[in-house]
């Protein structure tokens, strides 16, 4: 099994195959220790107050930047604003405003475009809307193709415009065909002129080719922008110190919550209790930072860091260290949820039981002093759902059983975390969130099922290898291989069709009218980016002393200089 929180490999495993044939005890993988020890638990003191006068003088250059966006009158020039701003990652402070005037916008010109043969401003136009959620025609971009239905030769050398359909192209969904045809042109061309750039339109392209724009996690993705955003000529020097001053305001917000979770993980010992699992506190927090970083939704980031973290370790207990004879006992255990159970335990998952139970017991009592204590049953429900695709998948790795890949993805989609993150994260929203959007969250939408399948398969294909090292559930790279009869590399080329078809639909139930409110789809979707980079380059949150290190201390350790 492997949780998409990572894969649970590591060098030099101790099986549990080799562990049951020796009669020896419980199995161990090599994982790093937490590369970050004590660091944010020894906040300094500016990390524990908001500076005052800098709140005031954002406060005021952020009046400055909302009245921008209502004076300008050129439509293109709003687009642009716009794109820097959501780029910027201070749209949150800009909703009402960017959402009234791309309504407007979308009223004006519905299935219309008035850019004439303006690439760039047609595909930015399309992005900016189909990523509000606005369901425009692909059409527009048919008046760029040749006679035979391919894009014009003569765009080839239009770099803003190829980048920007690049990243609308992204944004397709089942029968945009020509935005099928728009990744590949746009693709083959940027590669060609990218040695030929100069920033700050080098840096764009190279990191669009990386992960396209609506890929991205926001907050990692700002931090990037904001240093091309400042040699950009024609940049807005209000926008860009207002940008830099709330996310330095936001960062110490940040690390102040990151101490206040690192002294519960450290005063919980999980790392000295529980030697075999992944001490990854601090990935966890950087993990939820990616799917809400805004100010008002603190308290749903230290609720949710909590059962991610716990989701962790408790990924690690059926997947590397107990005995299937345990983990029938656990699973049994957290079916019931009673403390009375406790004692029958062994001693190590006593420490998670309690840990869990203490801390979703918190959960009820803070939310039950808004009259929202009925969220923790949902919450108790998905994690109950996981727990079962535990054991599920246990019980087929310890009888070596590979199933067909329909038969393993109805375990592997609840097994891979994520309708019970989906779940965790509405928790602790705030009235957005009601029993409607919870029984639709909890019974697996087609948006959860559809992100939960390209998070397993994302998973899977750079996990198999490594995983199959030791005893483990078979992956679907395994399953696919065996029912069909096909070739390693023919396996992956299906499964990674399968991942890219997912991202249509992702994109469809992301277009008005939605079965729930927005900020709740976006959360689903936010868990789905954050995958996207934590598994671009392999298992990058197991194995977090490289990549996810550099990553976590541009976002979280070293502030913008102003």
């Amino acid at each position: 099994m492997a949780l998409i929180l990572g894969s649970g490999h590591s060098d030099g495993p101790t099986t549990q195959r080799e562990r049951r044939k020796e009669k020896i005890g419980h199995a161990c993988v090599n994982y790093h220790p937490s590369i970050w020890g004590d660091c944010f638990i020894a906040a300094s003191q500016d990390d524990r107050e908001l500076d005052p006068c800098t709140k005031q003088h954002a406060e005021k250059l952020k009046e400055e930047v909302k009245k921008m966006i209502c004076d300008i009158n050129n439509s293109f020039q709003k687009m642009t604003l716009i794109d820097a701003i959501q780029r910027l990652g201070v749209t949150y402070h800009f909703e009402m405003d960017i959402e009234k005037e791309l309504h407007q916008m979308y009223d004006e010109k519905i299935n219309n475009n008035d850019n004439g043969d303006n690439l760039h401003a047609t595909a930015l136009r399309f992005r900016l809307l189909r990523q509000q959620g606005y369901n425009v025609s692909s059409n527009v971009f048919r008046k760029f193709e040749d006679n035979e239905g391919k894009f014009k030769a003569t765009f080839s050398s239009d770099i803003w415009g190829l980048l920007s359909l690049y990243e609308a192209a992204y944004l397709g969904i089942h029968g945009d065909d020509i935005l099928d045809e728009a990744i590949i042109f746009t693709t083959k061309h940027l590669k060609l002129a990218l040695p030929h750039l100069t920033s700050p339109l080098r840096k764009l392209v190279e990191l669009a080719l990386e992960v396209p724009l609506c890929k991205r996690i926001e907050r990692l993705q700002s931090r990037y922008y904001i240093s091309i955003y400042e040699e950009d000529k024609e940049r807005s020097d209000v926008l860009l110190e207002f940008t830099k001053l709330d996310y330095n305001l936001l960062q110490s917000l940040h690390r102040r919550e990151l101490r206040e979770i690192s002294i519960w993980w450290k005063e919980k010992d999980f790392a000295g209790k529980l030697p075999f699992a992944r001490d990854r506190v601090v990935e966890c927090y950087f993990w939820i930072l990616g799917v809400y970083f805004q100010p008002h939704y603190s308290r749903a980031r230290r609720m949710m860091t909590k059962m991610i973290a716990l989701t962790s370790v408790m990924d690690d207990i059926y997947d590397v260290y107990g005995t299937l004879e345990e983990l029938e006992l656990y699973t049994t255990t957290l079916e019931r949820w009673d403390r009375g159970d406790i004692d029958q335990l062994p001693d190590y998952m006593k420490v998670h039981f309690v840990a869990l139970l203490d801390v979703v017991d918190a959960f009820e009592d803070e939310l039950n002093r808004e009259g929202k204590s009925y969220r923790v049953h949902y919450l108790k429900e998905a994690f109950k759902n996981l727990n079962k695709a535990y054991l599920d998948e246990a019980r087929w790795a310890s009888s070596g059983y590979v199933p067909t890949l329909k038969e393993y993805m109805s375990v592997a989609l609840i097994s891979s975390g994520y309708p019970m993150l989906s779940v965790a994260s509405l928790v602790g929203m705030g009235e957005v969130v009601t029993k409607e959007v919870l029984e639709w969250a909890i019974h697996v939408p087609p948006m959860i099922r559809t992100c939960s399948t390209v998070a397993r398969l994302k998973d899977d294909i750079p996990s198999n290898k490594l995983e199959q090292e030791r005893q483990h559930v078979a992956s679907a790279v395994e399953c696919y291989m065996k029912e069909h009869a096909i070739s390693y590399e023919e396996t992956i080329q299906k499964l990674q069709e399968m991942a890219a078809q997912g991202w249509k639909k992702i994109n469809k139930e992301c277009l008005k009218p939605t079965p729930v409110p927005m900020v709740a789809i976006i959360r689903v979707l936010n868990l789905e980016r954050v995958l996207k980079v934590v598994y671009q380059h392999g298992d990058l949150y197991t194995n977090s002393n490289v990549e996810t290190k550099e990553r976590i201390a541009k976002v979280l350790v070293e502030p913008l200089p102003l």
